[in-house]
């Protein structure tokens, strides 16, 4: 299998430590996140990578190649105008032609302990188009299942009106973890053009039917390390031995 780390984003809500760094060579616990990331990766088997960068994009690039991309065959995306994940992705669709293969597309700013084999496994067994890691837990922003665990909707907070692909009894609202499994065939499905979220894809694709479906990751540790505070947290949870990397 194949994955991709997606590491572009100015990691505006990490200042100041992204002042003088990119998000993705910010250290928890003695490490980047980006070698956290690809080690993760290597650990189910996933060593051929390709990470998208802009901000600071060439300090991303040495850091790699003074550390021998942490064992793993790893390319780089650049993107001269940061193209969100729909466009960042597309723009690396190159990397997945000719492949078969499931791969597996990760925020560089997530933590977690999710089980990627289990992940790729409910994947393949139920045959789906794309399946995204979710969580029962708050957030801003929420993804839509219906019973079965097929995607069917967004909403931002629960509050707010909710946005439905397709109708739906029983809608359960998750939070999304920003790690995806995606089948080779989506690629072709991608209409959108420029800087778009590839949840507006899924968001389109769902309200065609196509088999978008959630993993439940309830049990797993996940932390998002967006902000200064949340990096402070992590690294104290892995001085507690609540998370072991």
């Amino acid at each position: 299998m194949k994955g991709m780390i997606l590491a572009a984003g100015l990691g505006t809500r990490l200042r100041p430590l992204t002042d003088q760094r990119p998000k993705a060579l910010v250290e928890i616990g003695g490490r980047t996140l980006l070698e956290i990331a690809i080690r993760r990766l290597a650990s189910f088997g996933i060593r051929d990578v390709i990470i998208n960068v802009h901000h600071f994009a060439d300090m991303v690039v040495e850091y790699l190649k003074k550390n021998a991309n942490f064992g793993s065959r790893v390319e780089i995306s650049r993107e001269d105008v940061l193209l969100d994940t729909g466009g960042g992705l597309t723009k690396a669709a190159w990397f997945f032609a000719g492949s078969d293969n499931a791969f597996v597309l990760h925020n560089v700013d997530v933590l977690s302990t999710i089980d990627l084999g289990k992940m790729m496994q409910f994947h393949r067994e139920r045959e789906a188009l794309v399946t995204l890691a979710v969580q029962q837990r708050e957030t801003s922003r929420y993804l839509l299942f219906d019973k079965d665990g097929h995607l069917c909707g967004r909403q931002a907070g629960r509050d707010r009106e909710p946005q439905i692909a397709r109708a739906a009894e029983d809608v359960r609202a998750l939070a999304f973890s920003g790690i995806h499994v995606i089948s080779p065939r989506f690629l072709e499905m991608m209409s959108e053009e420029g800087v778009f979220s590839i949840i507006d894809t899924y968001m389109r694709l769902a309200a065609g039917g196509e088999r978008i479906l959630a993993f439940r990751a309830d049990e797993y540790y996940w932390r998002d390390l967006g902000k200064p505070e949340n990096v402070k947290q992590a690294a104290q949870d892995i001085e507690r031995q609540i998370l072991r990397l």
